[in-house]
C-alpha cells in the first residue's frame, strides 16, 4: 500500500491520470469499505485542494455520511433533495456551476460556491455518491465527470 501521495501538477487531466494509479495503489489489497472511501476522500483533497470531499452511503431511505475530508457536514440527505439526493434519484452526475442557482440546494456550508456529485453503482444499483464542493465557482466539468467515475469505478467489491 502507498502511503505518501505524490502531488502532481499540469492540466486537470494531467492531474486525474497521475492520480488514479495512486489512488489504485491506495486500494490495492485493502477490502475494507470505509478505509477505502476515507483514502480515496483524501488522496482527492490533496490533489485539488478542494473544499470537500467525500461519500454519502445509501441507509434505509437516506444518503449517510460516510468517510470524508473537510469541514463538518449535513449527516443525512433525503432522495430528491439537493444536489446530493437529485443524482441520487436521477441516477447520474450532477454538475453545479453555482450552488446559490441549484434549486433546493442544502447549503452545508457558505464556503462552498460549486459542486459535482457522482453516482456510485454496484451491481446497477446507486449505493452512494460521491460529493465534491469548491469554494470556487464553475470549478467542476466534463473532464471531473469523466475522471470522478472512474475513481468510484474502482471501489473494490462494487
Amino acid at each position: 500500500m502507498a502511503e505518501d501521495l505524490n502531488i502532481h501538477t499540469g492540466t486537470k487531466q494531467e492531474q486525474y491520470e497521475a492520480l488514479i494509479p495512486q489512488i489504485q495503489g491506495l486500494l490495492q489489497g485493502e477490502n475494507n469499505l470505509i478505509a477505502n472511501l476515507a483514502n480515496m476522500s483524501a488522496a482527492l483533497k490533496e490533489q485539488f485542494n478542494w473544499w470537500w470531499v467525500g461519500f454519502y452511503w445509501i441507509h434505509d431511505d437516506a444518503l449517510v455520511l460516510g468517510p470524508f475530508q473537510g469541514p463538518v457536514a449535513c449527516t443525512r440527505i433525503k432522495k430528491g433533495r439537493g444536489v446530493c439526493g437529485s443524482a441520487w434519484e436521477k441516477g447520474a452526475t450532477i454538475i453545479v456551476p453555482d450552488v446559490e442557482k441549484f434549486p433546493g440546494h442544502i447549503a452545508c456550508s457558505s464556503a462552498s460556491k460549486s459542486e459535482i456529485v457522482v453516482p456510485v453503482f454496484q451491481e446497477g444499483n446507486i449505493v452512494g455518491v460521491l460529493d465534491v464542493d469548491s469554494a470556487h465557482l464553475s470549478d467542476f466539468d466534463e473532464i471531473d465527470q469523466l475522471y470522478l467515475e472512474k475513481i468510484v469505478g474502482l471501489i473494490p467489491g462494487l
